[in-house]
């Protein structure tokens, strides 16, 4: 059995559902689209990760000769209703980046292992363009939503690839757009217009981005209240664009067997507990599904703010006068928005009594705006 062979069998027994191989090449048109839209990418290609070095494997690791690029499969369960009302089904699925210590961190690590048992030197912490080698392997073709697409499942995977010293038989490029002609249905439902055109994103109007990448150590914390009104109940990314999408129809009405631990979670979730959550909430409800990004408390509290007001319900007026004495003054900032935005007389009393005590003029200024909404 060749070394490829013997590479591709493995990764479909870990439980991937495709595998291809290209050369360790650079990608020098996601360098130029990168640099092109530095303004929109600054963020990420200033980052730790350093995306635009990664594009370059050899500058990286200069022994690298192939890319093994593997395609899984995380819609292989059902999601609850629950919850993918507020979060996204990849992070529900535990598996993007996920720690070697769960199931779905263990599976790249194995694969390492093997490919170094069998005698390859694999590359650490080169950063690629996952879904253009994906494309260049044959094993994805793009969505105008700007998502991988993998034929018989649609757009619910997560891709992931190893950079190794050995060459390899090499696949066929799929470098292409699957969607069907002039389909426009994920533009159309963006409530952010956050796809501009196809294939193009501005992450700043994206909802997904900024539910846990508007951070102060990243981009600053503030999220524009034009975004706020529009993220819905969303608290850690978005799957509209993918949920409208034809090309995920059939894999959304296949009957799925439960995700039994999802369950359990949404049993116990909800936006009033995020939003004031104690440390055992904290554990065992939010971060085994949301570890990516967020390491801060009081983000997912922040976010929890805005969905409780976008949803405008008084009873939740309690939880945001509880909210309104956190000791964070981003808590207290959009605990006021979503008072502002419910509106009503139990909404005003408690803005008028947390203005006369709040030090924060960032608080105070959330106050002041959501005081001239309230009726």
């Amino acid at each position: 059995m060749s070394l490829t062979t013997q590479i591709k069998e493995f990764a479909l027994d870990l439980g991937y559902s495709k595998v291809g191989i290209i050369p360790a090449d650079s990608f020098p048109e996601y360098i130029a689209d990168l640099t092109n839209r530095h303004e929109m990418y600054s963020f990420y290609s200033k980052g730790m990760s350093r995306p635009l070095v990664g594009a370059e494997p050899r500058s990286l690791m200069p022994t690298a000769k192939s890319i093994i690029t593997t395609v899984y499969d995380y819609s292989q369960k059902s999601f609850p209703k629950e919850l993918t009302d507020k979060i996204g089904r990849v992070y529900q699925a535990r598996c993007y980046n996920a720690p070697p210590e769960r199931i779905n961190g263990a599976r790249p690590q194995l694969m390492r292992e093997f490919l170094r048992k069998i005698g390859c030197e694999v590359g650490d912490k080169i950063t690629l363009p996952e879904r253009l080698v994906a494309a260049k392997a044959g094993i994805i073709t793009y969505g105008r939503n700007n998502f991988a697409y993998a034929e018989g499942i649609g757009s619910f995977i997560y891709l992931a690839s190893f950079v190794v010293d050995k060459e390899l038989d090499y696949d066929s490029p799929t470098v292409e757009v699957g969607c069907p002609e002039g389909c426009s249905a994920c533009m159309k439902a963006c409530p952010t217009q956050a796809i501009y055109e196809p294939l193009k994103l501005n992450p700043r109007r994206c909802i997904a981005f900024n539910t846990f990448l508007t951070q102060d150590h990243m981009v600053g914390s503030h999220i524009e209240p034009e975004i706020r009104e529009k993220m819905g109940t969303k608290v850690h990314g978005c799957d509209i664009c993918q949920e409208v999408c034809p090309r995920n129809q059939a894999k959304l009405k296949e009957i799925l067997p439960a995700d039994e631990f999802l369950v359990k979670v949404a049993q116990d979730f909800s936006l009033s507990q995020m939003l004031t959550m104690t440390d055992e909430f904290y554990a065992t409800r939010i971060h085994p599904l949301m570890y990516n990004y967020i390491k801060e408390k009081k983000y997912f509290q922040r976010n929890a703010a805005i969905a409780l007001g976008n949803l405008g319900d008084p009873a939740f007026i309690p939880n945001l006068a509880v909210a309104m004495k956190d000791p964070e003054d981003l808590v207290r900032a959009y605990a006021a928005w979503a008072l502002g935005k419910i509106g009503g007389r139990s909404a005003k009393l408690v803005l008028e009594e947390n203005m006369s005590r709040e030090t924060s003029e960032s608080v105070k200024t959330e106050i002041r705006e959501a005081l001239l909404k309230v009726i």
